[in-house]
């Protein structure tokens, strides 16, 4: 676990942009350096500030996704489906080139993943205060996807991997580009409200 590089990623990181909607704050991106606009990236987190009642999901036909929601309110309707509420840290996963209508102001957090290219998962993770948890990814690596990134964002609260001086505190991404398939020791002493992210890409 130690000999894992993890970096603390904080506003001073990100990249923020604005859309017809509000605006739109990327956390981390591969290859390091890809734009977004360009859609010819592998994967990408980020975090969205909803600011208007009502909104259209951007068309990704190249991409799946991921959305949980950090506050606010939020329903969605994915193509035919019915219209649902997503709940704090619950994790709704789509494909990006299914039409998405959304009701709610609300902020967000997003992972992208190329089809054929990567696959990945989100979790969300409530730690009360004085604890501390073993976060292992949920799912076992695909077997032809032999790279794995992980990602801690840390929603409220703070939270430190042990044996790594790093901390997040609400608003940072702790990001291992290089990652095992090992369990993450995870602690708090305020508590967290945490979203756990795997991306395993070829």
């Amino acid at each position: 676990m130690t000999n894992l590089k993890w970096e603390l990623l904080t506003q001073t990181d990100y990249v923020t942009t604005r859309w017809s909607g509000g605006t739109t704050t990327q956390l981390a991106i591969a290859p390091e350096g890809a734009v977004y606009a360009g859609r010819d990236f592998l994967w990408r987190l980020s975090s969205a500030k909803v600011e208007v009642e009502r909104s259209d999901f951007t068309p990704l036909p190249d991409y799946n996704r991921l959305i949980s929601i950090l506050d606010g309110e939020l329903e969605m309707k994915i193509g035919d489906g019915e219209r649902f509420a997503l709940e704090s840290l619950q994790v709704c996963s789509f494909d990006g080139g299914t039409p998405v209508e959304s009701w709610g102001k609300c902020t967000d957090f997003n992972l992208m993943l190329r089809k054929g290219a990567c696959e990945g998962t989100v979790q969300g993770l409530g730690l009360p205060p004085a604890s501390g948890v073993a976060w292992a990814p949920p799912v076992p690596a695909p077997q032809s996807f032999a790279r794995l990134t992980l990602a801690i964002y840390c929603a409220s609260g703070s939270v430190s991997i042990l044996d790594t001086g790093l901390t997040a505190r609400a608003g940072e991404l702790l990001l291992c580009r290089r990652g095992e398939n090992h369990p993450v020791p995870l602690a708090t002493t305020d508590g967290a409200a945490l979203l756990a992210a795997a991306i395993y890409a070829k």
